[in-house]
């Protein structure tokens, strides 16, 4: 049995000390992500995700951005040190990948095939999840940590009006990457007898 996937998969960890000592060229993790989404299978094949990636100083105004909007919601000077401190970890990451969903096209498919209309949100979010977690492990291949946030939908207008993000795309998650500062912590599982039923 073949088991480098299940080996991927355990390097794809939540890493949140993150650096700029990344090896690889920007145009080679642009081709890695837009990769990873692109052979990431969607319902119908309607491809609704979509992706920004950001580098350099767009990556720190994204961040930028989230910290200044966290200031109008944080209620004391003491827990906005402490977020503006968590933040400025994410900014110190190499780049940023927000993954956004095409709503136009899921009421397109909404429309088109009534007997599945219920089905294209949760699809299209199942979606989001396999990109994300495709990118996550591609990343994780070639060394590089990453963490997935959810500052959305708070920071979704100041972000649209920054990248000129179209106005049917609807951000879904944050990812920040770069090199691995520190390993993440150990992880514990659920019993496989708690979570699995295996039927012959």
């Amino acid at each position: 049995m073949e088991t480098k996937f299940i080996e991927l998969s355990k390097q794809r960890r939540t890493i949140y000390n993150l650096g700029r000592n990344v090896k690889l060229s920007t145009d080679d993790l642009t081709t890695l992500i837009q990769e990873s989404i692109k052979q990431t299978p969607t319902s119908f094949n309607n491809q609704t995700q979509r992706a920004v990636i950001l580098f350099g100083k767009s990556h720190e105004k994204l961040w930028d951005i989230v910290i200044d909007r966290l200031k109008q919601e944080v209620p004391d000077e003491a827990a906005f040190a402490k977020t503006t401190a968590k933040v400025n970890a994410f900014k110190a990451a190499f780049g940023t990948i927000l993954f956004y969903t095409e709503t136009k096209t899921v009421k397109e498919f909404e429309e088109n095939f009534p007997l599945y209309a219920a089905n294209f949100q949760d699809w299209s979010e199942q979606s989001q999840g396999g990109a994300q977690q495709a990118v996550w492990t591609a990343l994780a291949e070639n060394g590089i940590g990453a963490n997935l946030q959810h500052y959305n939908p708070l920071i979704d207008d100041e972000v649209r009006a920054a990248f000129n993000i179209p106005g049917s795309w609807k951000l879904r998650g944050e990812m920040d990457f770069g090199s691995i500062e520190s390993p993440a912590d150990a992880k514990d599982y659920l019993a496989d007898n708690d979570r699995f039923l295996v039927f012959k």
